[in-house]
């Protein structure tokens, strides 16, 4: 085709990231990425390659990560091999971080942006290059919520369970990460008792559930609760299962309030079926 493909290679920097062993990327036994030693065996064969420019490195050790060590530890193992390459004569255009600085979804206690700021500049000052970060969490997680009616309250022996109308397929992080996320009414009714209960869907799994031992305002059916932070991925991760049509998304923009997702029906289930 007579194209030059401009190309970047992703480096796994073996840096414990200290999250969720499910999002943690950059350690040598992850999928992800190639060990820096084969990466420097492709860039020095670069000229191999006639239709390929190296035109940076990337990395992306994990997500949620609430300690600024790991990043710097993983800048200053890629800035390595970095200069080395630009001893060999490669002058790369970037240089790729990715992301995976944490948020809060409870009472996590993580870095801040000025704090990140403080201990990685001086590293990429020694950079010469353009600098990239993909802090897609960081950016939407506390910016989305998911709004779930109360079906019904039920009660075995001693447990207490809320009912909602929303499942683990449209919010899955509790189910696979353990995640917490909080879960509060839409309209607050002070003069009722707080009690302890699992909030779960109507799935079919035991492992259909938002919150579990959640102290909670006591609700009742009809109402709404605002299942928190949200914003990352909720809908990114949602699915069909149990042939359960997705919610609709909506944007709220000041006063300016639109539907940017319709809500599924059974013909979106079923446009794609063929029976021949």
């Amino acid at each position: 085709m007579n194209v030059t493909a401009p190309v970047a290679l992703r480096v796994n920097p073996d840096v414990d990231a200290k999250t969720h062993p499910y999002i943690s990327t950059g350690l040598s036994k992850n999928k992800f990425g190639i060990d820096s030693s084969a990466a420097l065996s492709i860039y020095k064969s670069r000229n191999e390659f006639k239709n390929i420019q190296f035109t940076g490195i990337d990395m992306h050790i994990g997500s949620q990560i609430a300690y600024i060590e790991p990043f710097v530890e993983a800048i200053s193992k890629l800035s390595e091999l970095y200069f080395e390459l630009r001893d060999e004569g490669l002058d790369l255009i970037h240089f790729d971080v990715g992301g995976g600085i944490g948020v809060q979804y409870n009472n996590e206690k993580s870095f801040t942006i000025e704090e990140f700021a403080e201990k990685t500049i001086p590293l990429f000052k020694k950079l010469s290059c353009k600098i990239l970060f993909e802090p897609g969490r960081f950016l939407t997680a506390n910016g989305g919520v998911l709004i779930s009616e109360v079906l019904y309250n039920k009660q075995n022996g001693n447990k207490k369970f809320i009912i909602v109308d929303a499942a683990m397929n449209d919010l899955l992080r509790p189910t696979i990460y353990q995640a917490y996320h909080h879960i509060q009414p839409l309209q607050q009714h002070k003069e009722r008792v707080d009690i302890v209960a699992d909030i779960v869907g109507p799935v079919c799994e035991t492992g259909d559930y938002f919150a579990r031992d959640r102290e909670i305002t006591k609700t009742h059916s009809g109402e709404y609760l605002a299942i928190m932070s949200a914003g990352a991925y909720g809908m990114t991760m949602s699915s069909n299962y149990n042939g359960r049509r997705r919610p609709p998304e909506i944007i709220v923009d000041r006063d300016n309030i639109f539907v940017s997702r319709s809500r599924e029906t059974f013909e979106h289930l079923l446009w794609d079926e063929k029976i021949i």
